[in-house]
């Protein structure tokens, strides 16, 4: 059975949740697609009905087989077009998020061919996440590294659209490449070849780096999920 277009959408944000390293329940589902329980509840019964997922007695979810594979297939295409907007079309890489959510429910199989060869060579999103499902490179939350650390950002762990927009006038994306020169309880600042780039603890958290000295490896996100304002920021 293919998945409706509200079920993709439900699971993406749930293999989204599993490729963070976060738990798969319908209160963190809930809260990173911005909707009320009730809403989240049916349709997590109509994903179970329809063999996409699986419940156990603690209410914790699991994919099934084929359920697993519709949520790849989904969160690849989605990070295929949002690359090709970006690198094609020119969108900024923090307004491409929804415009690919929009039109990777609405484009013909042929077109999506077209976008595949035009973005034949990109191995990630604009936001660092692998479009190839499963090759996701390890990375430290940049708030947890120390003043003195090289750093080169890997992805951006939470895309919704205020926080990319607040990453972007910050400078701060995949690919920059520099050193903590300060870090506290409020901030932490960066310097790059060019420039110096500061960002809060709480943005901070949602960035995954790599880092020379390296902190441990940890779930690159804050405990509330989301910081956008708007439904559907992950």
């Amino acid at each position: 059975m293919e998945p409706t277009q509200a079920e993709q959408e439900y699971l993406e944000s749930l293999f989204w949740l599993y490729e963070a390293g976060l738990q798969m329940t319908a209160a963190n589902l809930s809260r990173a697609m911005r909707l009320s329980a009730p809403t989240v509840s049916e349709m997590l019964g109509r994903l179970q009905r329809d063999g996409f997922i699986t419940r156990d007695s603690h209410h914790a979810i699991a994919f099934t087989d084929e359920g697993r594979k519709d949520a790849e297939e989904l969160v690849g295409r989605h990070r295929m077009v949002e690359r090709f907007l970006t690198d094609v079309v020119g969108v900024p890489w923090d307004e491409v998020h929804e415009e690919a959510e929009k039109l990777q429910h609405s484009m013909t199989p042929r077109f999506e061919a077209y976008m595949r060869s035009a973005v034949a060579d990109a191995d990630t999103c604009p936001h660092g996440h692998p479009i190839k499902v499963g090759q996701r490179t390890q990375g430290v939350p940049l708030a947890d590294c120390e003043a003195g650390a090289k750093v080169t950002i890997l992805r951006l762990e939470n895309e919704a659209e205020d926080l990319l927009h607040y990453l972007m006038e910050a400078g701060v994306g995949p690919g920059l490449e520099g050193e903590i020169v300060a870090t506290d309880d409020d901030a932490v600042e960066i310097r790059s070849a060019d420039s110096t780039h500061k960002v809060t603890q709480s943005v901070a958290e949602t960035v995954s780096v790599r880092a020379d000295p390296s902190p441990p490896p940890r779930t690159a996100l804050p405990d509330q999920l989301i910081l956008g304002h708007e439904r559907y920021g992950r």
